[in-house]
């Protein structure tokens, strides 16, 4: 089927599936008529290409010829290299919202829920540090693309959410002290989670200590419990 040459298609509609991002050989892989398995295919790849080399770095040819996609059809489909840019943050962080709701942190003790969702995100972003790349680079970039999305927002608010219902149920419960901040907590979350990738090479040689990222989950999630408790 040929692109028409009209409107570009609402990508924030499609939905890639949830798991690492692996950047693979397609040199064989055969041309597709399946719009939205090109998408996909092409957010796969351009995922590992800015997460490696950035949004200056990655060339449009290279994610073309990895995906067997025409240069015409990216930008049919994306408007620009910086558009695909865009597309990937929101992906990436749509992506871990969205598996943030699989957690069934109402089905726990205030506590142990709070526990799960920091166990949760430091071993989700140690598993998938493109997230992490990607987030790197942008803010060197000072959030100037991101802010061009119309749904970022909207994207990041299941995540106080998540924070906020355990913690006012906590509160209520008399087990965590009142006064506190969800989207504080949610930074402190954050930051235990980044620090990991985002420094494991340098605290690594400096301190001549690999990442233990089992022991960081246990003891961010111990961290965050005591902070919090009354």
């Amino acid at each position: 089927m040929t692109a028409p040459e009209t409107a570009a298609p609402k990508i924030r509609q499609v939905r890639r599936p949830a798991g690492a991002v692996r950047k693979t050989a397609r040199a064989e892989a055969p041309r597709t008529n399946d719009p939205a398995a090109t998408i996909a295919n092409i957010m796969e790849v351009a995922t590992a290409e800015f997460a490696a080399k950035g949004l200056s770095g990655a060339r449009i040819d290279e994610i073309s010829d990895e995906t067997r996609t025409s240069k015409r059809m990216i930008y049919y489909y994306f408007g620009s290299k910086e558009g695909l840019y865009v597309a990937v943050l929101e992906e990436a962080y749509r992506r871990i919202r969205h598996i943030e709701t699989d957690l069934h942190l109402e089905d726990l003790g205030p506590e142990d829920a709070l526990r799960r969702l920091v166990s949760f995100t430091v071993e989700y972003q140690w598993k998938n540090q493109d997230f992490i790349r990607l987030v790197m680079n942008e803010n060197i970039h000072r959030g100037e693309f991101l802010s061009q999305s119309e749904i970022i927002r909207e994207l990041n608010i299941p995540a106080i959410e998540a924070v906020q219902s355990v913690y006012e149920r906590g509160v209520t419960e008399g087990v965590f002290r009142a006064g506190l901040d969800p989207v504080d907590l949610h930074m402190s979350i954050s930051a235990l989670s980044f620090f990991n990738v985002a420094n494991q090479h340098t605290f690594s040689l400096i301190f001549d200590r690999q990442v233990d990222i089992d022991a960081r989950a246990r003891d961010s999630a111990e961290m965050l419990v005591r902070f919090v408790k009354r």
